[in-house]
């Protein structure tokens, strides 16, 4: 089943590659807007023999993984916390439900005026959009928790802390791998996006310098780039979901399909 559905994948990107190289040499659309699959390729292999395409996708990573890290620590604790303490549940709902929605690039301006080109504009961006996922999975998860579960724990006598560990964790860790994957792919989102735009160093700015530059095929390069990226952070998150998670009714059946 995996394997055909490998061949499956790897025909249907040769056929998106052969497309994108027929497509401008046929005519249908001007080689100087949408270069033919060979001449990204050329492109992409130049990049990546230029030391300062690394210096970009090191700096990109950085605020990838600072900013997803600081999101997921808050999220969880916060979602947690706010949970299991009713006055925090009902005091919080509608700050979050008016907060949540707003979209992070809204924030860019904010991020510009506070702290420039720097890297904590783009940790703003970031931690903004990505807390949301993990927050809204951890609060869904808590209360998924089953009452008898619970009313069980507390007529054994186990304190609040053990019924976290062996109660509420085991039943909210599913929920928070998946806000957790959400938000890995969030953050680059917005890490890409706030380089884009700001300014601030990384793949983001490289892209926008390679467009105002009429470097048409160096562009596509990089934005063929942030896409392998995004497919091995997600790939990624759900390897560590699946090892988070080998116990789990959900996985084991999909391992044993």
């Amino acid at each position: 089943m995996r394997g055909s559905n490998a061949l499956l994948g790897a025909a249907g990107l040769a056929a998106f590659l052969a497309l994108g190289e027929a497509v401008p040499r046929l005519g249908l659309v001007d080689e100087d807007y949408f270069p033919p699959t060979s001449r990204i390729a050329d492109a992409l292999a130049t990049e990546l023999a230029d030391d300062a395409f690394w210096t970009a996708l090191g700096d990109t990573l950085t605020g990838w993984a600072i900013g997803l890290a600081i999101a997921v620590t808050a999220g969880i604790l916060a979602g947690v916390l706010i949970s299991v303490t009713p006055y925090l549940r009902e005091a919080t709902a509608s700050t979050i439900e008016f907060l949540r929605p707003i979209p992070s690039v809204a924030l860019i301006p904010l991020a510009v005026l506070l702290y420039g080109t720097e890297l904590r504009s783009v940790l703003l961006l970031v931690v903004y959009a990505s807390f949301w996922q993990v927050l809204v999975q951890v609060m869904y998860g808590v209360q998924d928790v089953d009452p008898v579960a619970e009313e069980t724990a507390r007529s054994y006598g186990l304190g609040p802390w053990a019924r976290v560990r062996h109660v509420l964790w085991p039943t909210a860790l599913p929920y928070v791998m998946t806000g957790v994957r959400l938000a890995a792919a969030v953050a680059l989102i917005l890490a890409v996006t706030a380089e884009l735009v700001i300014g601030a160093p990384g793949l983001g700015a490289r892209i926008a310098v390679a467009q105002t530059s009429q470097a048409v095929p160096e562009m596509y390069a990089l934005v063929v780039v942030t896409g392998v990226l995004g497919l091995l952070i997600n790939v990624g998150a759900r390897t560590v979901e699946r090892r988070a998670l080998a116990w789990h009714q959900s996985v084991r059946g999909e391992v044993a399909v």
